[in-house]
């Protein structure tokens, strides 16, 4: 009912998760991604304990072939899941249960993997795979959305068209980037048109916002005024 693709991003050491559905707010329940830590992508009559469960095992230092193993052996539903995991080494791992809906499979690369169930066909994850793996040098997140449209020109989700959402994280306990689309006849399309804007009125602000070197991040209406200036934008704090 759905695919995606995970990846860790090997000079950053971000994580990145794309995805899209004929289903309502895949966002909402099947990414799971931390700074650090790794990132989890749930599908197929989804458990977001797999998600939740996950991240735990990966901060305590669990690899991502392990993580896999422990979570499918503790799901009594695991002939109809679909799971795919990569951790802070970059390795990955997936599983596709025998029970999922056809077409389904994965396929996993050199820090990146990509997994769907219910789809046209098999060449909507090759030709994602593909597209990721032929893009080095993009930016982390157009390669990931990227891949998914390349899925899409494919065939895509067999049922149509419905959701889809984009996560990346870095270093800070919130998403670098966290873009949703839950409901949109052309969802891949219209999360184009948001990372567009995000890229327009937020990523060259980021320097404002606390973090963990700065938990106060810029503060000081003076230096926000400024801030803004020099990226070609107008801020007053008074008019």
């Amino acid at each position: 009912m759905t695919w995606s693709i995970i990846a860790r991003e090997p000079g950053s050491g971000a994580f990145g998760i794309a995805i899209t559905t004929k289903a309502f707010a895949v966002g909402a329940r099947c990414v799971f991604a931390a700074s650090g830590v790794g990132a989890i992508a749930t599908q197929s009559f989804t458990n977001p304990m797999l998600g939740t469960r996950g991240l735990r095992l990966l901060r305590e230092g669990v690899a991502a072939p392990d993580v896999l193993a422990v979570l499918i052996a503790a799901d009594e539903g695991r002939a109809i899941r679909q799971l795919h995991i990569v951790d802070t080494g970059g390795r990955n791992a997936a599983y596709t249960g025998e029970r999922c809906v056809q077409w389904c499979g994965h396929r996993v690369g050199d820090g990146f993997s990509v997994a769907g169930n219910m789809l046209a066909g098999r060449a909507v994850v090759e030709e994602s795979f593909a597209h990721y793996a032929d893009a080095k040098g993009a930016p982390f997140a157009e390669r990931l959305l990227a891949a998914l449209e390349a899925g899409q020109r494919a065939g895509g989700d067999k049922r149509g068209k419905q959701s889809a959402a984009l996560v990346v994280t870095s270093t800070e306990d919130v998403a670098d980037i966290d873009l949703r689309v839950d409901d949109h006849a052309e969802p891949l399309a219209e999360l184009r048109r948001l990372l567009g804007i995000f890229n327009r009125d937020v990523a060259p602000f980021r320097g404002i916002t606390p973090t963990r070197a700065r938990p106060s991040g810029i503060s000081d209406p003076r230096e926000i005024e400024a801030y803004y200036a020099e990226r070609g934008r107008m801020f007053r704090f008074e008019e």
